[in-house]
Protein backbone atom coordinates (compact mmCIF):
# COMPACT_ATOMS: atom_id res chain seq x y z
CA UNK A 1 0.00 0.00 0.00
CA UNK A 2 0.85 3.24 -1.17
CA UNK A 3 1.75 6.01 2.07
CA UNK A 4 3.21 9.29 3.45
CA UNK A 5 7.00 9.13 4.62
CA UNK A 6 7.78 12.15 6.75
CA UNK A 7 11.53 11.82 6.35
CA UNK A 8 13.62 13.71 8.86
CA UNK A 9 16.94 15.13 7.36
CA UNK A 10 20.33 16.63 8.74
CA UNK A 11 19.78 20.24 11.17
CA UNK A 12 23.82 20.80 10.47
CA UNK A 13 26.09 18.07 9.33
CA UNK A 14 24.99 16.09 6.53
CA UNK A 15 26.85 12.65 8.00
CA UNK A 16 23.90 12.72 10.10
CA UNK A 17 21.05 11.27 7.71
CA UNK A 18 20.34 7.82 8.16
CA UNK A 19 20.73 5.05 5.39
CA UNK A 20 17.09 4.63 5.53
CA UNK A 21 16.38 7.85 4.76
CA UNK A 22 18.80 8.08 1.77
CA UNK A 23 17.06 4.50 0.96
CA UNK A 24 13.13 6.17 1.55
CA UNK A 25 14.01 9.31 -0.68
CA UNK A 26 15.40 6.95 -3.54
CA UNK A 27 12.22 4.84 -3.61
CA UNK A 28 9.65 7.65 -3.41
CA UNK A 29 7.64 8.31 -6.17
CA UNK A 30 7.79 12.40 -5.39
CA UNK A 31 9.81 14.29 -2.90
CA UNK A 32 8.25 17.11 -1.27
CA UNK A 33 10.66 19.72 -0.10
CA UNK A 34 9.88 23.00 1.53
CA UNK A 35 12.56 24.86 -0.52
CA UNK A 36 13.12 22.68 -3.70
CA UNK A 37 16.76 24.49 -3.54
CA UNK A 38 17.89 23.35 -0.56
CA UNK A 39 16.92 20.15 -0.89
CA UNK A 40 18.36 19.68 -3.78
CA UNK A 41 21.98 20.11 -2.26
CA UNK A 42 21.31 16.78 0.02
CA UNK A 43 19.76 15.15 -2.59
CA UNK A 44 23.17 15.61 -4.83
CA UNK A 45 25.17 15.01 -1.91
CA UNK A 46 23.80 11.66 -2.24
CA UNK A 47 22.98 11.17 -5.72
CA UNK A 48 19.20 11.20 -5.57
CA UNK A 49 17.71 12.20 -8.70
CA UNK A 50 14.05 11.65 -8.12
CA UNK A 51 10.93 14.39 -8.89
CA UNK A 52 10.40 16.90 -6.52
CA UNK A 53 7.59 19.32 -5.78
CA UNK A 54 7.73 22.38 -3.56
CA UNK A 55 5.13 21.82 -0.22
CA UNK A 56 5.58 24.80 1.78
CA UNK A 57 3.52 27.03 4.40
CA UNK A 58 2.45 28.82 1.39
CA UNK A 59 0.98 26.39 -0.58
CA UNK A 60 0.06 23.31 1.86
CA UNK A 61 -3.03 25.03 2.24
CA UNK A 62 -4.25 24.54 -1.36
CA UNK A 63 -2.66 21.09 -2.04
CA UNK A 64 -3.07 18.93 0.50
CA UNK A 65 -6.45 17.43 -0.45
CA UNK A 66 -4.55 16.17 -4.23
CA UNK A 67 -1.56 15.18 -2.68
CA UNK A 68 -3.62 12.82 -0.06
CA UNK A 69 -5.24 11.69 -2.94
CA UNK A 70 -2.08 10.75 -5.10
CA UNK A 71 -1.06 8.17 -1.95
CA UNK A 72 -4.68 6.93 -2.63
CA UNK A 73 -4.25 6.19 -6.09
CA UNK A 74 -0.65 4.51 -5.65
CA UNK A 75 2.14 6.85 -5.50
CA UNK A 76 4.66 6.73 -2.67
CA UNK A 77 5.63 10.14 -1.16
CA UNK A 78 8.40 11.27 1.23
CA UNK A 79 8.15 14.51 2.69
CA UNK A 80 11.10 17.07 3.80
CA UNK A 81 11.83 20.15 4.88
CA UNK A 82 15.14 22.69 4.61
CA UNK A 83 16.59 20.84 8.00
CA UNK A 84 15.16 18.37 11.24
CA UNK A 85 11.83 16.48 11.36
CA UNK A 86 8.89 18.21 8.94
CA UNK A 87 5.67 19.45 10.93
CA UNK A 88 7.80 20.32 13.98
CA UNK A 89 7.73 24.07 13.67
CA UNK A 90 7.99 23.31 9.27
CA UNK A 91 5.73 22.61 6.93
CA UNK A 92 4.04 19.09 7.42
CA UNK A 93 1.33 18.77 9.88
CA UNK A 94 -1.49 20.10 7.41
CA UNK A 95 -0.61 17.25 4.93
CA UNK A 96 -0.19 15.06 7.88
CA UNK A 97 -3.49 15.57 9.52
CA UNK A 98 -5.31 15.22 5.74
CA UNK A 99 -3.73 12.07 4.95
CA UNK A 100 -5.22 10.54 8.45
CA UNK A 101 -8.49 12.02 7.54
CA UNK A 102 -8.62 10.12 4.15
CA UNK A 103 -7.32 7.03 5.30
CA UNK A 104 -3.84 7.21 4.18
CA UNK A 105 -0.99 5.45 5.63
CA UNK A 106 1.50 7.75 7.37
CA UNK A 107 4.95 6.68 8.34
CA UNK A 108 7.44 9.21 10.47
CA UNK A 109 10.90 8.20 10.57
CA UNK A 110 12.88 8.61 13.18
CA UNK A 111 16.05 11.33 13.08
CA UNK A 112 16.93 15.27 13.42
CA UNK A 113 15.33 17.58 15.27
CA UNK A 114 17.04 20.30 16.75
CA UNK A 115 15.71 20.92 20.41
CA UNK A 116 16.57 17.20 21.58
CA UNK A 117 20.38 17.65 21.36
CA UNK A 118 20.13 21.05 22.70
CA UNK A 119 17.88 19.73 25.72
CA UNK A 120 20.13 17.01 26.36
CA UNK A 121 23.50 19.04 26.48
CA UNK A 122 21.89 22.29 28.55
CA UNK A 123 22.09 20.06 31.38
CA UNK A 124 18.76 21.36 32.56
CA UNK A 125 15.94 18.91 34.07
CA UNK A 126 14.97 17.16 31.08
CA UNK A 127 12.72 14.19 32.57
CA UNK A 128 9.86 16.57 31.80
CA UNK A 129 9.90 19.14 29.13
CA UNK A 130 7.35 22.06 27.67
CA UNK A 131 8.55 22.50 23.52
CA UNK A 132 7.17 26.20 22.73
CA UNK A 133 8.57 26.08 19.14
CA UNK A 134 9.04 30.05 17.88
CA UNK A 135 6.59 32.72 19.99
CA UNK A 136 4.33 34.85 18.73
CA UNK A 137 6.72 37.82 17.08
CA UNK A 138 3.74 40.58 18.15
CA UNK A 139 0.26 39.67 19.35
CA UNK A 140 -0.33 37.12 21.94
CA UNK A 141 3.81 36.96 22.56
CA UNK A 142 3.46 38.77 26.00
CA UNK A 143 0.21 37.25 27.42
CA UNK A 144 1.99 33.41 26.55
CA UNK A 145 5.10 34.55 28.49
CA UNK A 146 2.69 35.73 31.49
CA UNK A 147 0.89 32.23 31.19
CA UNK A 148 4.63 30.58 31.20
CA UNK A 149 5.76 32.13 34.40
CA UNK A 150 4.67 29.33 36.56
CA UNK A 151 5.49 26.61 34.30
CA UNK A 152 7.72 24.47 36.78
CA UNK A 153 8.83 22.15 33.42
CA UNK A 154 11.91 22.91 31.41
CA UNK A 155 10.99 24.95 28.45
CA UNK A 156 12.23 24.96 24.99
CA UNK A 157 12.24 27.95 22.20
CA UNK A 158 13.15 28.33 18.42
CA UNK A 159 14.50 31.75 17.93
CA UNK A 160 16.11 34.25 14.96
CA UNK A 161 19.44 35.23 15.70
CA UNK A 162 18.47 38.46 15.32
CA UNK A 163 15.67 39.03 18.19
CA UNK A 164 17.87 36.47 20.49
CA UNK A 165 18.94 39.27 23.09
CA UNK A 166 15.47 40.95 22.89
CA UNK A 167 13.70 37.41 23.32
CA UNK A 168 16.04 36.82 26.21
CA UNK A 169 16.16 39.95 27.44
CA UNK A 170 11.87 39.65 27.44
CA UNK A 171 12.79 36.52 29.40
CA UNK A 172 14.97 38.20 32.28
CA UNK A 173 11.88 40.56 32.69
CA UNK A 174 9.31 38.40 33.12
CA UNK A 175 10.81 35.38 34.59
CA UNK A 176 13.86 37.22 36.75
CA UNK A 177 17.01 37.71 35.44
CA UNK A 178 18.55 34.22 37.31
CA UNK A 179 16.86 31.94 35.85
CA UNK A 180 18.55 29.42 34.45
CA UNK A 181 19.52 29.14 30.32
CA UNK A 182 21.02 27.49 28.13
CA UNK A 183 21.28 28.86 24.50
CA UNK A 184 22.66 26.33 21.55
CA UNK A 185 23.48 27.64 17.98
CA UNK A 186 24.47 26.36 15.40
CA UNK A 187 23.89 22.73 16.18
CA UNK A 188 25.84 19.48 14.09
CA UNK A 189 27.67 22.04 12.83
CA UNK A 190 31.14 23.73 12.36
CA UNK A 191 30.47 26.44 14.66
CA UNK A 192 28.33 24.64 16.92
CA UNK A 193 28.45 26.60 20.51
CA UNK A 194 25.99 25.97 23.51
CA UNK A 195 26.60 28.93 26.11
CA UNK A 196 25.27 28.45 29.67
CA UNK A 197 24.67 30.27 32.89
CA UNK A 198 21.69 32.95 34.18
CA UNK A 199 19.58 35.19 31.57
CA UNK A 200 21.65 37.93 32.77
CA UNK A 201 25.08 36.24 32.04
CA UNK A 202 23.49 34.92 28.84
CA UNK A 203 22.73 38.51 27.72
CA UNK A 204 25.10 39.67 28.65
CA UNK A 205 27.13 37.15 26.21
CA UNK A 206 25.48 37.59 23.50
CA UNK A 207 25.52 41.07 23.50
CA UNK A 208 28.72 41.20 23.71
CA UNK A 209 29.04 38.55 20.93
CA UNK A 210 26.94 38.67 18.10
CA UNK A 211 24.64 35.41 17.62
CA UNK A 212 24.21 33.60 14.44
CA UNK A 213 22.53 30.66 12.95
CA UNK A 214 19.60 28.93 13.75
CA UNK A 215 19.24 29.19 17.64
CA UNK A 216 17.51 26.55 20.27
CA UNK A 217 17.10 28.62 23.77
CA UNK A 218 16.20 25.86 26.81
CA UNK A 219 14.78 27.65 29.70
CA UNK A 220 14.70 26.24 33.63
CA UNK A 221 11.18 25.97 34.72
CA UNK A 222 10.25 27.92 37.86
CA UNK A 223 10.66 26.71 41.42
CA UNK A 224 7.76 24.67 42.61
CA UNK A 225 6.17 25.35 45.70
CA UNK A 226 7.93 22.67 47.37
CA UNK A 227 11.41 23.73 46.32
CA UNK A 228 10.80 27.29 46.81
CA UNK A 229 9.93 25.39 50.63
CA UNK A 230 13.12 23.63 50.57
CA UNK A 231 15.07 26.66 50.08
CA UNK A 232 13.85 28.76 52.67
CA UNK A 233 14.83 25.74 55.22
Amino acid sequence: MAKLTVVPTPVGNLEDMTFRAIRILKEADLILAEDTRTTGILLKHFEIQNKMQSHHKFNEHQTVEGIAARIKGGENIALVSDAGTPAISDPGFMLVRECVRQGVEVECLPGATAFVPALVASGLPNEKFCFEGFLPQKKGRQTRLKELAEESRTIIFYESPFRLVKTLTQFAECFGPDRQVSVSREISKLHEETVRGSLEEVIQHFTEQEPKGEIVIVLAGAKTKKEKKEKEV
